[in-house]
């Protein structure tokens, strides 16, 4: 197997499972500030537990990510002042600048996953077979 789930690798997998549920339903029940930071807290350790410390410090510390990790910082911040609505925005904007890279190894994993990978499976065929059809000019 090219990459072994040991149990803290699961144990990592099940907390961001929990800080994606809870950020889910902060944001359904209308910005919940608790059940954000929550939501937060889950996620980080669980990032921290599946990556390992020493990986997520030095993801974090990266001169290439520091934009990216100020930006969740600052996220986390403003939800604690409960500014949620502005902390989310960053954060979301944060995650995609530190994760940017692993973005076609995540897509790869979430394909494996029974139901969601036939769904994004054909999301992915319906999009290119779009693409295909529609005709676009090169630009000369």
């Amino acid at each position: 197997m090219a990459y072994e789930l040991t149990e803290m690798k699961k144990a990592g997998i099940g907390l961001i499972g929990l800080g994606i549920f809870f950020t889910f339903l902060g944001v359904v029940l209308f910005f919940d500030r608790g059940l954000l930071a929550l939501g937060n807290i889950f996620w980080l350790a669980g990032v921290a537990i599946l990556l390992g410390w020493r990986s997520m410090l030095s993801l974090s510390t990266n001169p290439a990510n520091y934009k990216g990790t100020a930006s969740f910082l600052l996220g986390l911040f403003f939800i604690f002042v409960r500014l949620p609505i502005v902390g989310i925005l960053f954060e979301i904007y944060g995650c995609f600048v530190l994760f940017g890279r692993f973005w076609s190894s995540i897509k790869v994993f979430l394909y494996h996953i029974p139901l969601l990978g036939w769904i994004i499976q054909f999301i992915s065929r319906k999009s290119s077979s779009i693409n295909s059809v529609i005709w676009f000019p090169k630009a000369q």
